[in-house]
């Protein structure tokens, strides 16, 4: 019996494997993460800015992005776009060129990376861009005004009082767009972005297993999935127990 159970594991080659496309998918959600939430923050400044010209641009991407499907807009960036490029520049692309030798030896990404990264990236974009938008809208105009009217330019009045607190109401729906790229990375496999699910199925076309490939993929991506919400959960409490002394600290503090 025991013999037959051990028969159904997985060998610790391929938990190697399905361990290095998990590192992939982390690595490659948290520089999606960073590289759409600074474009999400410029895109909804523009959004909610003074200049007809950059809303109706920033309306437009939005428009777009949103009414495209993602998986269409990967294959674009890996299939459409060095078509356009001049035929120097793509090879230069693809040979995955040493950036630096010394101290360590960088390297340009690989042309499936960098697709991956841009067409998550700025797929990303204009969802994390709505939803601080929105949290922009739910900060109170006066406040602007106000901030202005002590001096501050109206980008400084962005930076220092506007978006402070739009990143706050913006929080919660910002965590689930995170979680959210977390799951489109699945997607990248289909232009050769070795993540977990490419890695899982890589360990079923090898081994045959198909339950535990994609059982243990699972259980990481619910792994990670949980951490983030954990992550998010344990913000909120930290919040609210430091509005609560606040309060506490105030009714003391009154006569």
């Amino acid at each position: 019996m025991w013999e037959t159970a051990r028969e159904q594991l997985l060998a610790p080659r391929y938990l190697g494997w399905l361990l290095e496309g998990w590192l992939v998918t982390v690595w490659a959600s948290l520089w999606v993460i960073l590289a759409s939430t600074v474009l999400g923050t410029l895109l909804a400044a523009a959004r909610t800015g003074p200049v007809p010209a950059l809303q109706r641009a920033g309306a437009a991407y939005v428009a777009l992005v949103r009414n495209t499907p993602l998986l269409v807009q990967l294959f674009f960036w890996y299939f459409g776009a060095p078509a356009l490029l001049p035929e120097a520049l793509r090879e230069w692309l693809f040979s995955g060129q040493v950036l630096l030798h010394w101290p360590v030896t960088l390297r340009w990404p690989a042309f499936e990376v960098l697709c991956a990264f841009v067409g998550l990236t700025l797929y990303s974009t204009a969802y994390v861009g709505e939803d601080i938008r929105s949290g922009m809208r739910g900060v109170p105009v006066a406040q602007r005004l106000a901030a202005q009217a002590m001096g501050f330019t109206p980008a400084q009045a962005l930076r220092h009082v506007v978006l402070p607190q739009a990143l706050r109401i913006a929080l919660a729906p910002l965590f689930g767009q995170y979680m959210n790229i977390v799951k489109n990375t699945s997607l990248a496999m289909a232009v050769g972005l070795v993540e977990l699910s490419y890695a899982s199925r890589q360990v079923e076309a090898e081994t045959f297993k198909t339950f535990q490939s994609f059982g243990i993929a699972t259980v990481l991506y619910i792994a990670t999935i949980g951490a983030g919400t954990a992550g998010r959960a344990g913000r909120a409490a930290l919040a609210t127990g430091g509005r609560a002394v606040s309060a506490v600290s105030a009714g003391r503090a009154l006569p």
